[in-house]
């Protein structure tokens, strides 16, 4: 047993082999020899079966170790202080290395520029202004000898490199193609150089290649020269060196003509007359029109049709070109998406993946260089603009302007990388490290509010234990806000958002003026904001089509409202879009007072938002009439078919025909409608919702107490899009979305926004828009038309007459027992079985109902019955029988306008029948007039 011990810890592995000789050595000096013994006896008998030649290998390695422990004191010396000098620097770089993971992208991206200037500047103080001594000559031995005479242009080089990174931090996706451009360019200059130098080799001497191409020179030149001589190798180099201009230009071939062209311009400050030039300085897009009737007539080519063409266009010439049912899928939302990028192979995550290595020594050492990613402006060529469009009115005679983009500002750039993503990717690390899950982070995609940490798992490990793990990652990276999404919708990743330290805010104007906006004329496009990618995030409305916003207070509902109205505002025309605006909480929406979009004014009143919502299904069943006498099934097709002249009045008809605008309701806050008129609300919201998409009517619905009783099943049921603000609780939540999420948002515009269709919701930062440019949208549409109202929008129907049921045909006698009893104030049902020729039956039946509308008291056994109606209120209670609605107080009955509305339209108190309301005193006196807060 002594003996076998040893033999076993030898031959595992060469540290184990000479431990174990070292402690036979020291402890027991006696037994060395057998223990060696018995390991060469091992090692030969496991070698065996290896080849005679590691076996010999393994004989030989126990010889060399007494050589090696018996060095002199001078060598141990001399290497112990070289690998303590070796771990110093180790340190050192390590600690400087760490610092300089710390510094921001822009930081080291500027460091880089500076110390191309800093070289450019060296090299240009030998090869310009030649400076002598030690220094120049090696500058210029580098320099000149790598280079030759084209050394003399490399510090222009290297300062326009260093201003280009300077000044476009986001053009450095294009840094590889520059690269590789330069490389033609400088080896064709070297190669012709040495051609005209008379090819001088290295042995002509070190001087003879400085003075004509430099070593690139000879290396390129030399066997072009020697193998096609110099009248083939001239014009090879000129078309290398023009090919490289055309990669680091970015031009491609047939364009050449076209660069120049605008080259010229720009020098010269020409603007050519064939080129559709809009107002604001952008060129239109092939195909978009400058809707003022200045378009160019189109020129026509001359093609003979053939016979089955002739016939397939009289076969549509009473058809539309196209129709709203055309397209299969239709996507609510619309992401941005740049065509460079799908060109370019970026692989499955996008541009917008910041990569990180897999080393697991160094995770956030290997993390990709950073890829500033923000889109590019769309060349003028293939993005309309979206400002300064002109719309001829229905009359014929008056031309409206949009409001100009340059009315809503411009936002910062956006970030996708900073120092605190590479701390969070260390914690996250850290985090599978300490609890042994098989797991790494391979990326991360910064957004405006929250940065989406891509984690992909090891084979045979549960997707459970990341989830698990919520609580630690939290503690980890000092956030409470931390969501888990498993997996990614599209990727076979976990993703891990945690909120940002650095905030960004994501304006309103950059959403409206990004590709993903101008790729589309549709009027009800609106901006929504900015997803976790950093992609601008727009929706059609007429495409939602109705959509529910809820939140707790402050969470960004309002501000979201003030973006969806002026993205409207921005873009459409009040020919195109009318606006119904419910605002109960009466100062949400009062700044959009007299826009010419609103079909009626501004309604604070419930119970008239309740009327409003009523004649909104009277004129769905209109439209829905005109498509179906005219044989069309979206509102968008009608409307095509009226400007083609394809729909004509009916005979006999004096009807005119037109175009039907888009009718977007806002109702800012539904719990107040809900409690005045729950039943009348959610009936009208349930028509309104289930049939009015193809009438072009679409509702927006918002409310800050997403709870059961609000947001019924109803309305869920037929609001297909939702978008939920940060709310208080979790079922809360579950009310919006139909799932948890919502409760861990963090506020102030971060919401989930899930449109029709999608499975998942997307986390995305609304927009925001200030109240001085909305200001400025509104007074500029403003001063456009003055809004046209109709003022059967807020009047109750002339036909509301509703018996109740109850009563069925007994409407007379009861009519004639309320007159009996309140004439006679006596209420007996032995007398009305004597005055009306009843039964006792029928009798009874009458007095149960007149009990029930509270004209009589409750029965008080053979005495009479209380009567609670005065004579003097008998029209009254006869008129509620009736259903009729009783004449009553109204403030609108005084000093109503000229046009039949009302002079205030705040003035109709909070139920519609109540006295004059109080005047307000206040004077001002104590608010401060900076800001009017007190």
């Amino acid at each position: 047993m002594a003996t076998r011990t040893p033999a076993r810890r030898v031959t595992g592995t060469a540290r184990g082999t000479s431990r174990t000789g070292r402690t036979a050595s020291v402890a027991a000096p006696t037994r060395r020899a057998p223990a060696r013994s018995s390991s060469g006896r091992s090692s030969s008998t496991r070698s065996s079966g290896k080849g005679s030649g590691r076996g010999s290998g393994a004989r030989k390695a126990p010889a060399r170790r007494p050589a090696r422990s018996g060095q002199s004191w001078p060598v141990r010396a001399v290497r112990g202080l070289y690998l303590g000098v070796a771990h110093g620097l180790g340190g050192l770089t390590r600690s400087i290395t760490k610092g300089a993971r710390d510094l921001e992208p822009e930081h080291r991206r500027d460091g880089v520029a500076f110390f191309l200037i800093a070289l450019a500047l060296v090299v240009a103080a030998r090869e310009w202004w030649g400076i002598s001594g030690t220094f120049g000559t090696v500058v210029h031995a580098v320099v000149a000898g790598t280079v030759g005479l084209a050394g003399v242009a490399v510090p222009v080089l290297l300062l326009w490199l260093g201003f280009r990174v300077m000044r476009h931090p986001e053009r450095g996706q294009a840094n590889s193609r520059v690269a590789i451009g330069l490389i033609f360019v400088v080896v064709s200059v070297c190669a012709l150089v040495a051609i005209a130098e008379g090819t001088p080799a290295p042995s002509d001497g070190f001087e003879a290649l400085q003075d004509a191409g430099g070593i690139i020179g000879y290396l390129a030149a030399t066997p072009v020269v020697t193998g096609l001589t110099e009248w083939v190798a001239v014009p090879l180099f000129l078309l290398l060196g023009f090919f490289g201009l055309l990669v680091v230009t970015a031009t491609p071939v047939h364009r050449i003509p076209e660069r120049l062209r605008g080259l010229y311009d720009r020098l010269t400050g020409n603007h050519r007359a064939d080129e559709a030039v809009d107002d604001d300085g952008l060129a239109l897009a092939e195909g978009v029109s400058r809707h003022d009737g200045t378009d160019p007539a189109p020129r026509k080519k001359r093609t003979r049709k053939t016979k089955a063409q002739r016939a397939a266009e009289a076969a549509e010439a009473d058809g539309l070109d196209e129709y709203a049912g055309d397209e299969a899928f239709e996507k609510a939302a619309t992401l941005e998406q740049d065509a460079a990028a799908k060109a370019a192979a970026k692989g499955p995550r996008g541009k917008a993946t910041q990569r990180v290595g897999a080393a697991a020594t160094a995770p956030t050492e290997a993390v990709a260089a950073v890829v500033p990613d923000e889109p590019a402006p769309a060349p003028a060529s293939d993005l309309p603009p979206m400002g300064r469009a002109e719309q001829p009115m229905l009359d014929g005679d008056t031309v409206y302007l949009l409001p100009s983009e340059e009315s809503l500002g411009k936002g910062a750039p956006h970030k996708t990388r900073s120092a605190a993503n590479d701390r969070v990717v260390e914690s996250l690390t850290k985090v599978f490290e300490d609890f042994g899950v098989d797991a790494q982070v391979t990326g991360f995609t910064r957004g405006p509010t929250v940065t989406r940490y891509e984690v992909e798992v090891g084979a045979k490990t549960k997707v459970e234990r990341i989830t698990s793990l919520s609580n630690n990652i939290a503690y980890a990276v000092a956030s409470a806000d931390v969501r888990i999404l498993s997996p990614i919708p599209g990727k076979s990743a976990i993703g891990i958002e945690i909120p940002n330290s650095d905030r960004e805010t994501v304006v309103l104007g950059d959403v409206l003026r990004s590709s993903a906006a101008r790729r589309t004329e549709h009027p009800m496009v609106m901006g929504v904001g900015k997803d976790v990618e950093g992609g601008y995030v727009v929706a059609n409305l007429a495409k939602m089509p109705h959509i529910l916003v809820a939140g707790a207070t402050g969470a960004g509902k309002s501000s979201f409202i003030n973006s969806l109205i002026t993205s409207i505002l921005m873009r459409a025309t009040p020919e195109q879009v009318r606006l119904v605006l419910v605002d109960p909480k009466r100062v949400e929406l009062t700044i959009y007072e007299g826009i010419p979009h609103l079909i009626t004014p501004i309604i604070t009143s419930p119970k008239k938002a309740a009327e409003a919502l009523d004649w909104v299904v009277r004129e769905m069943d209109a439209r829905y009439d005109d498509l179906a006498t005219f044989g069309y099934k979206h509102v968008d097709d009608f409307n095509s078919a009226v400007r083609a002249g394809k729909v004509k009045p009916l005979p006999g008809s004096e009807r005119k025909i037109a175009p039907y605008p888009y009718l977007l309701v806002v109702v800012d806050e539904l719990a107040d409608l809900m409690m005045v008129a729950p039943r009348d609300v959610e009936a009208s919201i349930q028509r309104i919702t289930q049939l009015a998409r193809a009438a072009g009517i679409h509702l927006v619905l918002a409310t800050q107490r997403p709870s059961v009783d609000v947001v019924t099943g109803l309305i869920k049921a037929n609001v297909p899009s939702r978008l939920a603000f940060a709310t208080s609780s979790l079922a809360d939540s579950r009310v919006v979305l139909d799932q948890p999420g919502a409760e861990k948002l963090i506020g102030q515009g971060d919401a989930l926004f899930l449109p029709m269709g999608a499975a998942k919701p997307m986390r995305v930062q609304g927009a925001w828009v200030t109240e001085s440019e909305v200001h400025s949208v509104v007074e500029h549409v403003k001063a456009q038309l003055k809004p046209v109202y109709r003022e059967d929008v807020t009047a109750p129907a002339a036909a509301k007459k509703q018996v109740d049921e109850d009563i069925g045909d007994d409407l007379d006698l009861l009519l004639q027992a309320t007159e009996l009893v309140v004439t006679t104030q006596f209420g007996s049902t032995s007398m009305l079985q004597r005055k009306l020729r009843v039964g006792f039956a029928k009798a009874g039946r009458l007095m149960d109902l007149l009990e029930s509308r509270e004209i009589v008291g409750p029965s008080e056994g053979s005495k009479a019955r209380e009567v609670l109606v005065t004579p003097d209120d008998l029209p009254s209670a006869l008129a509620l029988i009736r259903g009729e609605t009783p004449q009553a107080y109204d403030q609108d009955a005084d000093g109503g306008s000229a046009g039949g509305g009302p002079s205030d339209p705040y003035a109709d108190g909070t139920d519609g029948h109540a006295p004059p309301v109080a005047t307000d005193y206040h004077d001002d006196a104590d608010t401060d007039p900076e800001n009017g807060w007190r």
